[in-house]
C-alpha cells in the first residue's frame, strides 16, 4: 500500500511517525516534509498547495491514500481535485473546508444549527468595524476572516488595541486577503479545550480532548501562535462534557454540511471555550491540529490506516476506535521572535534518535538538512512529545528531553499543561 502525507510541519511529521506504525506497513511518501519526516517517508520536492504537481504524482505513483495535513491545500481544493481523478484522498472538499476558511461561514452554520458560541459580528469596511468595536465592551476579540496559520486571532484588553488589530488586518494586509473581512467577537473568559473527530460525513467518533497553549509566554501572556505546546487527555473534559460536545457540536455540524450537500469527511476540529460547564465554539478547523496531532496520535491504539480507510469508504460505524490510558505532554520549540519576524538556518543540536519503542518523540515542524546538517527552517522548530501513565510522569519526561536540544535563540514555555496540575494533586 502507498500512502502520501502532504506537508511539512509537526503534524505532518506526527501523521507520517503513526502510518509508519502500522501492521500493514504501507510505502509513505510525503510532499514536500521536512529533515524529520525523510527517516520515516521519501519526501517529495512537491509543495503542499501545488494540487496539480500533487496530482501528478499521486497518479504516476499510484498513491492509494492520500493523507491533507494542512489546512491551506483543502481551501484551495485538492479534495475535489483527487476525487475527480479517482484518487483516494482523507479530508474535506473545498466547500467542506469553509468551516475553517472563512470564520463567517461558520458563524452562520453555527447559528443554523443552534450551537453555542460567542456573539460577533463580521465586517468588510473598516470605518464600519473600528465605529462597532467603540459600541462593545472589552476585552474583545478580533479575528481575520480567512486562513492566517493560527496567528489571526487578537484578543484585545482595550478598546485602542482592537482598533489597532483592525487596522493592522485591513489597512496594512497583516494576514493578506484573510484579513480584508474581520470577525469582532465578544470575549469568553474560560478554559480552552480541544475536541477533534474523525468523521466519514455521518458518523462522528470523537477522539482524545487536547489543551493547547496559544501564547508565546509562560502564564498564558504575549501574543498568540500556532500553539506552544499541548496535552492530552484535558481533566477539564469529564466524560458527560465530552458527550455533550458530540450531541450538540460535532454531530450537528456534520449533520448541517450533509444538508448543505457538501458532506464534511476527515477530521472535523472543535475549538472549545468551556465557561461555566458550557462548551462554547471559539472555531472549526477542517483538518487535524497542531501541536494536538502530536499528543493525541501517540494515545491512539488502532491502526490509523484503518481509520482513514474508513472513514475515506463511508464505513466509519464499522470500526470501534480504541485509546490508550496514559497521558501525552508536548512542548514546542520556536525560532527567536516568533510569532513575529525570526531568522532561520541556525544548526540544531543534540537532537536524539528516533526509536519506536521510545515514550518520547522529537516531531520536526521548520526543519531542513543543510550539507549534511539539519538546521532551523521555520518558526516552530520542534515538537517535543512525551507520554507515560500519568500527567506528571509524561511532563517530567518531556522537560528532561527539551533542555538537551539547542539552536541559536531557541524559545520554549515552561509551563505546558499548567492548568491541569491542580486537578492532579
Amino acid at each position: 500500500m502507498k500512502i502520501l502525507v502532504v506537508g511539512s510541519g509537526g503534524r505532518e511529521h506526527a501523521l507520517v511517525w503513526k502510518i509508519a506504525q502500522s501492521p500493514r506497513k504501507p510505502q509513505i511518501f510525503c510532499a514536500p516534509g521536512n529533515a524529520g519526516i525523510e527517516g520515516l517517508a521519501t519526501c517529495v520536492p512537491v509543495k503542499a498547495d501545488d494540487i496539480a504537481g500533487l496530482k501528478a504524482f499521486a497518479l504516476k505513483e499510484g498513491i492509494d491514500l492520500t493523507v491533507v495535513g494542512p489546512e491551506a491545500p483543502l481551501a484551495l481544493g485538492i479534495a475535489d481535485e483527487f476525487r475527480k481523478a479517482r484518487l483516494k484522498i482523507f479530508g474535506p472538499t473545498k466547500a467542506a473546508a469553509r468551516l475553517e476558511s472563512s470564520k463567517s461561514f461558520s458563524k452562520d452554520i453555527m447559528a443554523a444549527s443552534r450551537i453555542p458560541t460567542a456573539v460577533s459580528k463580521s465586517f468588510e469596511q473598516m470605518d464600519q468595524a473600528l465605529a462597532y468595536v467603540d459600541a462593545q465592551p472589552v476585552p474583545i476579540v478580533v479575528k481575520a476572516d480567512g486562513l492566517a496559520q493560527g496567528k489571526g486571532v487578537v484578543v484585545a484588553m482595550t478598546r485602542e488595541e482592537a482598533k489597532q488589530a483592525v487596522r493592522d488586518a485591513m489597512e496594512k494586509s497583516v494576514f493578506g486577503q484573510a484579513g480584508q473581512r474581520v470577525l469582532i467577537e465578544e470575549f469568553l473568559d474560560g478554559e480552552e479545550l480541544t475536541i477533534m473527530a474523525f468523521t466519514d460525513g455521518n458518523t462522528v467518533v470523537p477522539m482524545i480532548p487536547a489543551q493547547d497553549h496559544k501564547r508565546v509566554g509562560d502564564g498564558d501572556v504575549g501574543p498568540n501562535t500556532g500553539g506552544m505546546g499541548a496535552y492530552a487527555p484535558a481533566p477539564i473534559a469529564t466524560a458527560a462534557l465530552r458527550d455533550q460536545v458530540t450531541r450538540q457540536v460535532l454531530q450537528p455540524t456534520v449533520d448541517a454540511m450533509a444538508r448543505l450537500g457538501c458532506p464534511f469527511q476527515g477530521v472535523l476540529y472543535a475549538g472549545l471555550m468551556i465557561v461555566k460547564g458550557i462548551p462554547y465554539v471559539l472555531e472549526f478547523n477542517a483538518r487535524m491540529g497542531d501541536p494536538e496531532t502530536e499528543v493525541v496520535l501517540p494515545l491512539l491504539k488502532t491502526d490509523l490506516v484503518d481509520v482513514m480507510e474508513a472513514v475515506v469508504e463511508h464505513r466509519l460505524d464499522e470500526l470501534q476506535v480504541e485509546w490508550r490510558q496514559d497521558t501525552a505532554v508536548c512542548v514546542v520549540m520556536t525560532s527567536p521572535g516568533y510569532p513575529g519576524s525570526y531568522e532561520t538556518g541556525f544548526p540544531i543540536e543534540g537532537l536524539p534518535a528516533q526509536s519506536g519503542a521510545s515514550p518520547i518523540a522529537v516531531f520536526h515542524a521548520g526543519t531542513k538538512r543543510e550539507a549534511g546538517q539539519v538546521v532551523t527552517a521555520g518558526g516552530r522548530v520542534l515538537a517535543v512529545a512525551a507520554w507515560a501513565p500519568s500527567l506528571l510522569q509524561a511532563r517530567a519526561q518531556v522537560y528532561q528531553a527539551v533542555p538537551g536540544i539547542s539552536f541559536q535563540g531557541r524559545h520554549y514555555r515552561t509551563d505546558i499543561a499548567h492548568r491541569a496540575l491542580p486537578r492532579q494533586s
